[in-house]
Formats: C-alpha cells, structure tokens, sequence
C-alpha cells in the first residue's frame, strides 16, 4: 500500500510539473519589465515555498519526537529536512541565475537571499551533525532541538523584503499585493502543488531508509553486545 502511494504521489507530482513547466514556457507571455527570465519567479518562489513548508513539517516531527520519544518522529524530520533542502537549493539556485540576468551579479548580500542562505546552512549543520552522535536517543533530542532552533530563520526569510529601510532588491511580495499577473497564479500554484507531491513522495522513500538503518544499528549494537 505504502509503495503504491510513494508511485502515486511521485508520478502524479512529475507529470503536474511537466505539464506546468510547459505552460509556463510555450503558453504563458514573458513578464513585461523582464522578459522570459521573469518567468522564473513560477518555479523560484513555490520552490522556496515547498521547502519552508516541509521546514515547519519537521519541526512538528521533531515537537511530537521530544514529547513521545518515538524514533518514527526523528526518521519523519530528517527525511522531512533532506527534501527541503533540495527545494531551498532550487530556489537559490534559480535566485542566483535571475540575479546574473537582471542584476548583473550571480551573488548579492541582499537581505533575502542572506536570510535564505542562512536557513540552508542551518539545516545542512543540522545533517551534518547528525552521523557525529552515534547514541541514538540523543541523537535525535539534540536534532529535534536544532531543528525547531533553526526554523526560527524563516519567519525572517519572510519578513526580509516587509522591513522598512531592509537592504534588499528583491520585487515586492506580488502575491500579497495583487501585482502577480492573473494568468501566472494558477501556474505558481500548480508548481507548489507539484513540488509538495514529489517531496512527499521522496521523503516517503527516505523514511523507510531511515527506518531501515535505525534497525540495522540495533542489530549491529546487540551482536557487538553478545
């Protein structure tokens, strides 16, 4: 049953974007200040919201881990953070393109995209931590910490662009002003569906590797014991 729903979710999810992506690029017209590369804003921006989603998704693992002590909590978080970190890349990756394009620069100290590196570096420590704690318990107390530590970040990831006098030549949030053009939001929509179908699938598939290696260790450690 579990397999079925990983296939479901990660075709429906592939198709959803391919299906976008072609609209995007044959259907919709080019943005009117910036040209086709403006059209990068529909894969940029839902990547970055897919990945804080799945963020906030982790920290709920992480709450219910430190509450119950159940170690299907902690395998959930970090599949959880792996997939958001993928789409955070896209989406710093496809910043720092459009930057080169309009900005003239691949890299920028503006404030979002700070903020934004910062959250990345956040939870690649928390990754990278963990094959540092061997003990399994504390492993995944002192990662459940670190992850609802980090996600304190987005909440300024956000505000980046709303703080008056901030240092940033990102566009004004165009979803809360009503400026994205009418056209685009259905596609914007389609691509944070598409990419929540996929991570979904893939964080799936990473908690059964999770699990799995949780359980190799514990019949690693009880033949050691014997």
């Amino acid at each position: 049953m579990r397999d079925k729903t990983i296939y479901t979710l990660g075709i429906s999810g592939t198709l959803l974007l391919l299906y976008n992506l072609h609209t995007i690029l044959m259907v919709l017209p080019d943005e009117a200040a910036q040209g086709t590369i403006g059209k990068m804003l529909l894969i940029h921006a839902p990547a970055a919201i897919a990945g804080m989603t799945l963020y906030f998704v982790a920290v709920a693992y992480s709450i219910m881990f430190l509450k119950t002590k159940n170690f299907a909590y902690d395998s959930a978080a970090v599949a959880v953070i792996e997939v958001a970190q993928v789409f955070t890349l896209i989406n710093l990756v496809t910043g720092s393109i459009w930057g080169h394009i309009i900005w003239g620069i691949w890299w920028t100290w503006d404030a979002r995209l700070t903020r934004q590196f910062m959250c990345f570096m956040l939870y690649l420590g928390y990754l990278l931590m963990r094959p540092a704690l061997n003990e399994a318990t504390q492993r995944a107390t002192i990662s459940a910490f670190v992850a609802i530590f980090a996600a304190a970040d987005i909440p300024l990831v956000w505000l980046a662009i709303r703080v008056h006098d901030a240092r940033t030549q990102h566009p004004g949030p165009v979803l809360e002003t009503g400026t994205l053009d009418p056209a685009w939001r259905i596609p914007f929509l389609i691509s944070w569906i598409a990419f929540m179908l996929i991570g979904s699938a893939l964080a799936m598939v990473r908690v059964r590797q999770e699990n799995a290696r949780r359980e190799i260790d514990s019949l690693r450690r009880e033949l050691h014991a014997i």
